[in-house]
């Protein structure tokens, strides 16, 4: 417990250790920050529980067109980011330690990031169970049944666990896209109009 307590109460101070080097933002500038927040949630054994917040968080960015707009606005005050972010993690019994790291990001201008480093955090989690991330993007809703069957088929092909990440894209006009590492499986009509277009472009 005083481990714990130490570590909410010096989060800045500990966080900016590992990060003294970041002047700028990269890949591997997000990377730093999701693995000193995979190593706060591990020290404190709330890993699960910080993985399955973190997933709640980009649901709320993948679904909601405000929340997106808010966090992406340049204009936007930190205190009132800081105050939308405190509601959500009040109403979702957020982990101490997980609001905190949120409203850090927020004080080093770096939340607008917020997706690049929490889905580096739950890459590192799943790295850890010896899990591939998948991404499938489908241009009709799917239903439970059939996401599972996906994900079989996946862990089949790919004879590896599969941790399936999946979101409804209308845009895709109709088909598929699967993305498993650097794997990408593209069968939507969107990107087969995307490839006639670009033949007409160099005709």
């Amino acid at each position: 417990m005083l481990i714990k307590a130490w570590i909410l109460n010096n989060l800045q101070h500990y966080i900016g250790n590992k990060l003294s080097k970041d002047t700028g933002f990269s890949i591997s500038s997000a990377e730093r920050y999701s693995l000193a927040l995979f190593e706060l949630s591990e020290e404190n054994n709330l890993l699960s529980q910080i993985e399955e917040q973190s997933l709640s968080v980009l649901n709320l960015i993948n679904q909601s067109k405000d929340f997106f707009n808010l966090i992406k606005d340049p204009t936007t005050s930190q205190e009132d980011l800081s105050k939308v972010i405190n509601k959500i993690a009040d109403i979702n019994k957020f982990e101490n330690l997980f609001k905190n790291f949120l409203n850090f990001l927020i004080q080093k201008r770096r939340f607008f990031f917020i997706e690049r480093i929490l889905k580096s955090f739950i890459e590192i989690c799943s790295k850890k169970r010896g899990e591939l991330i998948a991404e499938l993007k489908s241009a009709k809703k799917l239903s439970s049944d059939e996401i599972k069957k996906i994900t079989d088929e996946l862990s089949t092909n790919f004879s590896s666990k599969i941790k399936l990440n999946y979101k409804y894209d209308e845009s895709l006009i109709g088909g598929l896209v699967v993305k498993v590492g650097s794997t990408m499986v593209d069968s939507s009509i969107k990107n087969k109009l995307q490839q006639i277009e670009n033949r007409m472009i160099e005709a």
